[in-house]
């Protein structure tokens, strides 16, 4: 099992790559989504994300901003078939990634067939170059469970693993989740932490566990952080 040197961040701007900026409160309006691009722009970040219910969304052209969506959010208890012609709408409506929840019951029951098939069907629904993230709860996980998720994610030919969906009350992401995902993987799918990180000394120690990508609603006070030295010290350097 080899894991991949961490990312190397060495300015605001080159985090702001990683981040999925996030909009996914059930009461958010098509203004705030509005705002929300808006903020996207000016902050450089890799995507906004926004509810299914939301899309499409205007996007500049050649801004490069991508869109990304959930679905079968935020429990996973939906048929699989449901959460396959969720996704398959969603990009129909202007989605490039599709982040969709595994569903943790089967997990809890150690059914992973059945959580390899749920992520099929979606994966299945939204051919590349669409991309498929797998949202595994991993607060809600024990480490085997953890381990055989990523391993289902990657059978069913899912592009990232992700650890949370922010709304579970397990909690969200953790440096040991981003950790174990990352062994696990193997730099063959990428790795994404989302739920709770909302400052820079949260989001660096993610990606020096080994994320690829940050899920974020608090993208533009954790950027502003980086002009405080002392945050960055206290995290020390990525990839170092």
């Amino acid at each position: 099992m080899t894991t991949p040197e961490p990312l190397r961040i060495e300015s605001a701007a080159a985090l702001a790559t990683l981040i999925d900026h996030t909009l996914l409160k059930p009461e958010a309006t098509p203004a705030d989504v509005n705002v929300l691009i808006a903020e996207a722009l000016e902050l450089g970040v890799f995507s906004v994300c926004v509810s299914p219910s939301l899309l499409p969304v205007e996007i500049p052209a050649g801004s490069g901003l991508r869109v990304a969506t959930v679905c079968g959010f935020p429990s996973g208890t939906h048929a699989a078939s449901i959460k396959a012609g969720e996704a398959a709408l969603s990009v129909q409506n202007g989605a490039d990634e599709v982040d969709m929840v595994i569903d943790l019951g089967e997990v809890k029951a150690g059914r992973f067939d059945r959580v390899e098939q749920g992520i099929r069907a979606v994966r299945d629904a939204v051919p590349a170059p669409a991309l498929v993230k797998v949202i595994i709860e991993s607060a809600a996980l024990t480490d085997a469970e953890i381990v055989a998720a990523c391993h289902a994610a990657e059978s069913a030919g899912a592009d990232f693993v992700k650890t949370s969906t922010g709304f579970h009350p397990a909690g969200g992401a953790t440096v040991h989740a981003v950790q174990l995902m990352a062994d696990t993987v193997g730099g063959r799918l990428g790795v994404k932490a989302s739920g709770g990180i909302r400052s820079l000394a949260q989001a660096l120690e993610m990606v020096s566990a080994g994320a690829t990508r940050l899920g974020l609603s608090s993208s533009a006070s954790i950027l502003t952080e980086w002009d405080t030295p002392s945050v960055r010290t206290e995290s020390g350097p990525i990839g170092y």
